[in-house]
This record gives C-alpha cells, structure tokens and sequence, in this order.
C-alpha cells in the first residue's frame, strides 16, 4: 500500500476509502459534555477544519459524513480550492416530518452531496419491526435518488438493518455505531457484529472511539477486525496530529503488522519505560 493510498470499497462507482472523515469533532458535538461541545465551536473555523481535512485527503481519506453545515461547506470548499482535492460528500438531514425532510434532501443536493442518509433521529421514530416498515422510506429514497444522489440510511438501532434488508429497501449503506463500549450501541457488541457482517451492504462504522473515550488503536482495531471488507469505519478529528496518528494505525492494521505508535509519556510511566533511577 502507498504511502498515501487506503484500501476502499464500491459503492455504486463510487471508491470509498475505508477510514473517512467523522464531523462532530468539527460542529461541536463532544457527547462529553456542553463545556467541550461549547469550546469545540467556539475554536473551529473553516481555516482550521480545512487544515485537517488536508491531512486527510492526502493520506487517502476521501470521504466525509456530516449533517448540513454552512461552516462545514465552506471548509470543504477551502480545502478543493486549495489542493485541487475532492471529498465525497454524504450528508444526514434531519426533520420532525416528511415534508421537512423533502426539503432538507433538497438542500443536501444543492451543496453537492453524492450521498444522503436521513439521521437516526428520523429513521428510528419511523421504525416499525411488527410491520417490517420504515415509515415514508421508499418515498424518500425515490427523492433521494430524483435529486442525483445515493441513498441510505443512518440508524442507532440495529434493527433498522434487518428491516431495511428485509424489506428490499434502495439502501446503498447503512450508518451504525459501534465501539467495544457499547457506547450509544443498541444491543452487545457480539449482536451488533452479527448484524453488521449479516448484511451484504456496506456499514458504515460510526462512534468507533466511543465519542473520545477509547484510545485510536484499541477502537480502530476492534472495528476492522470484526466488521466486513466492505464495511467502513469514520472517525472524529479535531486537528492534524490526530489525523496523521490514526492514519498510520489504520495503515499498520491494514498491513497486518502489530501497531505501534508514539505513546504518551508522563512520570507515572517511568518504571514502565524502563526510566526508573535508582535512590
């Protein structure tokens, strides 16, 4: 594997990196808490997104997943302009009704998104397993595909899945989280891989680092190792160190090697390291 190249999957000619880029590092949504959530928005800018998103472009992400942003969009295109690099684009609109959600996936076409995938917060309150349903869904696909993008589904419910499945639904992928945590995952972590390597369609891996509270190699491990080939995990960023750290990872665990990274030093370390000085 090159230097600045990822493995990636298909999904309908487009060529997905199979590391792509999480947003709420971005738009201030820690799932910490509104303190952090506060000072994420208040340190963002385009200039500072755009900055990370270079780092990622060249190391081979070319991906993103975020919800309707202008602050996002002018990032995105801050970075084209500036190293002539495109970021496929799935957007997530969210709406209390249908219409609302019509028009939001209007918007999601007119800032250049090649994919939209109604959020969870719509997709999991239409939701009905006895009906093998989700309510409006075909309507919204069919405007999904009218605009002149690629539909799916993001979900927190595992069983969203297996009715989208079941139901022979226009879902291109699916967005699930899913961590060693449990972290916002609905059910075990031994259920949501069942379900995630059940379906042939491409998972899109969400909440990999449990919102900040696992180390980069133990949720990127846990995740490329249980999940399908085609399956893809997005991971949160806040500035370039974190982009070109979790690059390597991704690249060592790729290559099947035993990852190693630059680990954090503090003086509670020291017998560890072998750093210990004698009285």
């Amino acid at each position: 594997m090159n230097e600045d190249t990822l493995p990636t999957v298909d999904i309908e000619g487009h060529h997905i990196s199979r590391l792509v880029i999480g947003t709420n590092w971005f738009l201030g949504h820690s799932h910490q808490s509104s303190a952090k959530s506060r000072w994420i928005n208040r340190y963002q800018t385009p200039e500072r997104i755009a900055s990370v998103l270079k780092v990622c472009s060249a190391g081979g992400m070319n991906f993103i997943v975020a919800p309707i942003s202008d602050l996002l969009h002018e990032a995105l295109k801050l970075h084209e302009a500036e190293t002539g690099r495109h970021i496929t684009c799935m957007l997530t609109p969210g709406a209390d009704t249908t219409d609302e959600l019509l028009a939001a996936i209007d918007r999601c076409a007119e800032l250049g998104a090649e994919f939209c995938s109604p959020h969870t917060s719509w997709t999991d309150s239409r939701l009905h397993i006895v009906n093998n349903e989700i309510t409006d869904y075909e309507r919204v696909a069919a405007h999904i595909r009218d605009c002149g993008m690629i539909p799916g589904l993001s979900t927190h419910r595992p069983e969203t899945i297996v009715v989208g499945d079941r139901a022979g639904y226009d879902i291109a992928t699916y967005i699930q989280p899913y961590n060693p945590l449990g972290f916002l995952c609905a059910v075990e972590t031994d259920w949501m891989a069942r379900i995630i390597n059940s379906t042939e369609k491409t998972v899109i891996i969400i909440k990999p680092f449990a919102a900040g509270r696992l180390n980069p190699i133990t949720g990127l491990t846990f995740a490329f190792n249980t999940i399908k080939d085609n399956d893809v995990v997005c991971i949160g960023l806040l500035c370039e160190e974190e982009a070109e750290e979790d690059l390597e990872i991704a690249r060592q665990i790729f290559a099947k090697k035993q990852v190693e990274v630059e680990l954090q030093y503090t003086r509670s370390k020291e017998a560890l390291a072998g750093q210990a000085k004698s009285d």
